[in-house]
């Protein structure tokens, strides 16, 4: 499946050639302790936790082909995923689990190098977003996710989150705090229509984000080689 290639890239946004490994500096030096089994842990509502890594493998895979959008204005084109649909998750695996007497709207999202991030389960039902373990048909590496990471290619990339280890399915947003500034995470963080942050215009972080993006690559490079 091809998705989100147009020939003309998203406002604001300029293609580069390489996927760099990328985030937010606190995250430089965290890296997973666990980059080959797949470990997901739900929570749905304020029931306990349920350990569903395993069932994943029950699922039909898919392959899509799409394009990365980073929030600070690099794109990176023609990714090939492989996952699964996290609307097919949801439907087939956590449903069936979890009373649903009090339905969940928000979705919080944890790693394991202690990164989160969130969006409205109506937006993590598209038929576009993929729990994924592959790209270009290879298990992930620790750059771009192992062993399980979140693919939503309509959303800026600190939305789709690597290392991917828990879910909580939440009632509403109400208590729920970024990672990171609460300026820098939008609620859903749309590309198409520009919502690179909360309160400021996109246009405007653009020229905020434009000049990190050259130290953050180093930074990341440098971490990964002294992990090595």
């Amino acid at each position: 499946m091809l998705l989100d290639t147009q020939p003309v890239l998203p406002p604001g946004q300029h293609e580069i050639a390489s996927f760099p490994l990328f985030g937010l500096i606190p995250l430089a030096n965290r890296f997973p302790a666990e980059t080959e089994k797949v470990s997901l842990r739900v929570i749905y509502a304020d029931q306990p936790a349920i350990e569903l890594g395993p069932m994943l493998s029950t699922l039909d895979r898919t392959e899509q082909t799409c394009d990365f959008h980073c929030v600070t204005t690099w794109s990176h084109r023609k990714l090939c995923w492989g996952g699964i649909r996290f609307a097919d998750f949801y439907r087939a695996i956590v449903l069936p689990l979890c009373d649903q007497k009090a339905p969940a709207t928000f979705v919080v999202l944890r790693a394991q190098d202690g990164a989160r991030t969130s969006l409205p389960l109506a937006d993590l039902l598209a038929p576009e977003v993929l729990l994924a373990d592959r790209l270009f048909g290879e298990p992930l590496s620790i750059e771009h996710g192992a062993p399980l990471r979140l693919v939503a290619p309509a959303h800026y990339g600190y939305k789709s989150i690597k290392h991917l280890n828990r879910i909580d399915f939440r009632r509403d947003g109400a208590n729920y705090r970024p990672f990171g500034f609460r300026f820098m995470e939008h609620p859903r963080a749309r590309v198409a229509l520009e919502e690179r942050g909360q309160w400021l215009p996109g246009w405007l972080l653009r020229y905020a984000y434009w000049p990190l993006i050259g130290p953050t690559v180093r930074r990341f490079e440098h971490a990964m080689r002294q992990r090595r």
